[in-house]
């Protein structure tokens, strides 16, 4: 049964969901949100964390839908997708998928935004320099430079069968709490990922985890050649607030936030940052 976005969204906006093949044995679940009233703003295109739940972006798509036409995009290893079994759940082909995406939906040169959190910023440079099409902007919400997995939980997930993640989920839960997240700054933060977590597909989890250890982004930051946004949240130990200023060192034709927790990320106050940094780079 579809799901009713009537609450995630401004009063009157036009809500399409939809499955969309990107190629054989791959189809991304597109919730596309057009505000009633018609502007000028750029398209944005929108893709959200690793694993992570649209409910974690409601209170954003309630302002940003406001005056955006949004395409929210459910990247490949999300519990939505339709996926064969020999399917990969690298950067580059969750990366690959972004500019498949966006030459399927023919944007004319600078007419959209590419803005991506976490897993979903890491694709967007990843993706970058395969684009046809020009963004107006990129807006790089706590991307990670890299995933860090430590040497045991390598093996465990080595071993790990899959049928056995609720076994597994509380251990994993039990690291991120004490060794990866600041709960006590951001209550919010371990809830959302305990939710996310919870809606996992654990045969796309271990492939996209063995996957994700191997990669770092800083070859791919270079051709980054746009206006980019980079939001960052200095409380936010997950995401490495080191990495973040590495990464805002490295990229040319740059403006950087920082919100300070991941909750504020997640929060209309970032909607607005990106009115700010538009309404700069267009005056």
């Amino acid at each position: 049964m579809p799901m009713d976005f009537s609450g995630y969204c401004a009063e009157g906006t036009i809500v399409d969901e939809r499955m969309e093949k990107i190629d054989e044995g791959v189809e991304l679940r597109i919730i596309t949100f057009k505000p009633s009233t018609v502007n000028e703003n750029p398209v944005v295109v929108f893709v959200g964390g690793w694993i992570t739940q649209i409910d974690a972006w409601k209170t954003v798509l309630q302002e940003m839908t406001k005056d955006f036409t949004v395409l929210y995009v459910e990247t490949r290893e999300k519990i939505s997708s339709r996926m064969s079994n020999n399917a990969e759940y690298s950067i580059a082909a969750i990366g690959d998928d972004i500019v498949r995406l966006i030459t399927k939906w023919n944007f004319s040169a600078r007419s959209y935004i590419l803005a991506g959190s976490s897993l979903g910023a890491t694709v967007i440079v990843e993706s970058f320099r395969n684009l046809s099409i020009q963004p107006a902007a990129v807006v790089l919400i706590s991307p990670n430079a890299i995933f860090r997995v430590p040497v045991f939980w390598k093996i465990i997930i080595a071993l790990f069968y899959p049928p056995f993640y609720e076994v597994l989920k509380p251990f994993l839960k039990w690291y991120l709490k004490h060794f990866r997240l600041d709960v006590k700054s951001d209550s919010a933060q371990y809830k959302k990922y305990s939710s996310a977590m919870d809606a996992a597909d654990p045969f796309k989890l271990k492939k996209a985890i063995t996957a994700l250890a191997k990669y770092s982004i800083w070859h791919s930051l270079e051709s980054i050649n746009c206006p980019t946004l980079l939001i960052g949240a200095s409380k936010d130990l997950l995401h490495e607030p080191d990495q973040f200023r590495k990464i805002t060192s490295l990229l040319s034709h740059c403006a950087s936030v920082d919100l300070e927790t991941n909750a504020n990320t997640h929060s209309p106050i970032m909607v607005q940052e990106i009115r700010k940094y538009l309404k700069q780079i267009n005056q």
